[in-house]
């Protein structure tokens, strides 16, 4: 059985020419790893959106109504960078199930994979930073809520704080938050954490390798979490228009490989999303994800052949 990978690349936001959020990405993402054959397609699955009661555990009933009927101020609506739509609504729960099922699937076999997701910049009552609803909190209170979990570590590797996730389980202890981010990066204002890690600009990869080690394992001990939901965010990349930090591909494959083996060799299961990627050639982006793609599908494939020898 291959590792199952959910994808919402077809439930397009329309944007404006000249936008900077690179939507394209997602399609190329999904297209590069069917052509690679990692998986056969009927395990590149189409989720479920997320429902109403689902995001009710991480939103107030405000916020949702007001996403949902187009009632966001202009302020609101320039917060989050996206213009509003019935295809932005859509969109975003489908990200957010696709992290649901991938959080299922994972539970059920170890490791799954969102080709979207990592909304991390969305708080309880507002979106920001191209985060409409926070698909890391709805997923993980999603499970608790079906009795699957009790605890939950959010492992954001995105190059910005996950300020939203950050704010919105302050106050719960059985959501553990770690998140590794350039220090001078957006947001200007930082949220506080479990376990914050800043790097300064212009961290390569054996520095910020050795932040990851530091951190992932302290963060662990500290969660003793049922799950890991790790978002493998592109914008640590050296070319990457907005990261500022100056990681090379090997690097972020290292950083995949780390955080995916420790988790796994801990027996924790791993949900996976993609969070940002923002490079100058939008192909850095798709292949650094990809990168992450593959490095989960093989450790898979190897935890099957481990358990099939006798």
């Amino acid at each position: 059985m291959p590792v199952k990978i959910f994808y919402t690349d077809h439930f397009v936001l329309p944007l404006p020419p000249g936008h900077r959020f690179p939507m394209e990405k997602y399609y190329l993402l999904r297209k590069r790893v069917v052509e690679a054959g990692v998986v056969p397609s009927e395990d590149i699955c189409e989720p479920d959106p997320a429902t109403d009661e689902e995001i009710l555990r991480a939103h107030t009933p405000d916020y949702l109504h007001r996403v949902k009927t187009g009632a966001l101020s202009e302020a609101e609506i320039r917060r989050i960078g996206f213009p509003w739509s019935l295809a932005m609504v859509e969109r975003s729960r489908r990200s957010c199930g696709a992290t649901l099922m991938a959080c299922r699937a994972a539970l059920r076999e170890g490791l799954a994979v969102n080709l979207a997701g990592g909304t991390h910049h969305a708080f309880a009552d507002a979106g920001e930073g191209y985060c409409v609803f926070n698909d890391s909190v709805i997923a993980a209170r999603a499970m608790q809520a079906e009795g699957r979990v009790r605890r939950v570590v959010v492992l954001d590797c995105d190059v910005h704080q996950g300020n939203g996730t950050a704010a919105m389980v302050r106050d719960d202890p059985t959501i553990f938050t770690f998140s590794l981010h350039g220090a001078r990066n957006f947001p200007l204002r930082k949220e506080q954490s479990d376990l914050d890690v800043e790097l300064p600009d212009g961290t390569e990869d054996e520095l910020y390798l050795e932040a990851l080690e530091r951190g992932l394992h302290l963060a662990l001990e500290r969660a003793r979490a049922d799950l890991a939901l790790y978002l493998a965010g592109a914008d640590p990349f050296a070319d990457d228009r907005y990261g500022r930090l100056r990681l090379s591909r090997a690097g972020l494959q290292a950083r995949d490989e780390r955080v995916l083996t420790t988790c796994r060799q801990r027996g924790l299961p791993v949900a996976i999303t993609m969070a940002g990627g923002y490079a100058r050639q939008v192909q850095d982006t798709v292949e650094i994800h990809w990168q992450t793609v593959r490095c989960a599908a093989e450790l898979f494939r190897a935890e099957r052949r481990s358990r099939a020898t006798p």
